[in-house]
Order: C-alpha cells, then structure tokens, then sequence
C-alpha cells in the first residue's frame, strides 16, 4: 500500500481505536460500492488502510489480561456484548499479508457472512464482526494468526478478501494455505455427512 494509511483515513497518528472504527465507517458509507459514487477499489483502500492503522495503533495484552491500545477504546474482548473467551483475545502483529479478491461466495454478502461465521466457529475464534461485511477471527491450529474477512458484494455474489497478521511475533501463515482451508470448509457446508 503506497498511500499513508492515516491520511486515508483522514487521522492523526494518536487516534484512538473508536476514534479510528468511527472514521472508517463514515468513509464507508460514502465508499462503499452498494452507495452511489463508492466503487470497490475504494473500499477495498479503505479496509487495508483501516487494517494497517489498526495494526499500527494496537498493543499486544499485557499479561494482566487488560487491553492494549488507547485508553477509551475498549479490547472486543472486554466489551459487555463481546462473547466469552477462555482468556486474553490476540491482537494482531506487525507481520501483515493481503490478498484483496481471494474467493467469492455465491451468495449476497449477508448470507455469506453466515456461512463464514460458522466456518470461523470451526477454524478459530470469531473476535470482532462487523455484519455482514466484515469478520476478524483468531485461527487456530496449523495457522495461529489473526484474520480478516472483508465481504464486497459483486453481482449476486460476495468476493471475499483475506488479510492475515501474526500474533506473538509468529510468522504470518502461508496465504494460499489459510485461503484453501476457507474455501474447503464452505463447501462443506450443506452437505450431508
């Protein structure tokens, strides 16, 4: 990405992370291709400067188990409505790998988002969702990395885009591989056993 991402997004570097969620959802309401005038290159700009801020600004958990981060900005895992977690949520590293249409679901996005939040429920942990256009997930074994799912309606269907950051200093996971894993459990899904 060769733009400044907190230009992008119109922020300075001391944003908080609501700050930043705030300004990221204003610019999508006028981005975002199911708006007049918002195309998905736009907002596809937008996710990845969004993402790479966010990497930016996040702090890993500190061993007390409270959230990194700026004040004022809760971790998802210490939201009241946030769902309950065997212990501290990751957050995602510096290590960062973007594949911008890496599958496409037949499907509109609001029934893909729930076919890929029961495929999360399988392959990791889902820790921040925003419906049904986006899905950050903590994936377990083989690929333990932080990933984001960014839904694009295209002409009937969802195109899928995968962002995938490392936790604890760990390498980012092959992306193909976190890629195929998506794909090949969707297309269990609805089948009998």
């Amino acid at each position: 990405m060769t733009d400044d991402p907190y230009a992008v997004l119109g922020v300075g570097p001391d944003v908080s992370e609501a700050e930043l969620r705030v300004a990221r959802r204003r610019l999508a309401m006028a981005l975002h291709p199911d708006h007049a005038g918002g195309t998905t290159d736009q907002m596809q700009r937008l996710n990845l400067a969004f993402d790479a801020v966010l990497a930016d600004i996040a702090s890993p958990i500190d061993g007390a188990g409270g959230s990194g981060g700026t004040a004022g900005a809760p971790h998802p895992a210490t939201r009241p409505d946030a769902p309950a977690t065997a212990g501290p949520v990751p957050r995602p590293g510096g290590r960062v790998a973007h594949d911008v249409a890496s599958f496409t679901i037949e499907s509109l996005p609001v029934e893909a988002f729930e076919a890929l939040s029961v495929v999360a429920s399988w392959l990791g942990e889902v820790v921040n969702d925003e419906e049904p256009y986006q899905l950050d997930v903590v994936l377990g074994e083989p690929f333990e990395c932080w990933c984001r799912l960014d839904l694009v309606p295209d002409a009937g269907a969802s195109t899928v885009a995968v962002t995938l950051a490392s936790l604890d200093g760990r390498p980012v996971p092959d992306l193909d591989a976190v890629r195929d894993a998506w794909v090949a459990e969707l297309n269990t899904l609805g089948r009998p056993t």
